[in-house]
């Protein structure tokens, strides 16, 4: 079998609104567990129990998600704020890296 090789550079990442993106998708995932909880007998009765605790395991995983990329934007921005400093003061930047 032969190595797949691109014939073209990847396109830049998308960027946009992950926090609010995340955050959406996991009130969704809560949503989805609330709406099911009325019907936990019936659910158990066809063995379907898994169908109740997976957006429960979506919301967890959801609410890992909204911490990371928050801590990330909030990188993003702290790197984009010192690169905004270091090229309005060249000089500045130049004796802090002795």
């Amino acid at each position: 079998m032969a190595k797949w090789t691109p014939k073209h550079e990847a396109p830049e990442p998308l960027e946009g609104p992950v926090v609010a993106t995340i955050t959406g998708g996991t009130i969704l995932w809560f949503v989805l567990f609330l709406a099911q909880l009325p019907f936990y007998g019936w659910f158990d009765d066809h063995g379907h129990l898994w169908w109740v605790w997976t957006p429960l395991a979506g919301t967890g995983l959801g609410l890992i998600g909204i911490w990371y990329v928050r801590k990330r934007d909030a990188a993003l921005k702290r790197a984009a704020a010192a690169d905004a400093s270091a090229a309005s003061n060249p000089e500045q930047s130049a004796t802090s890296a002795e």
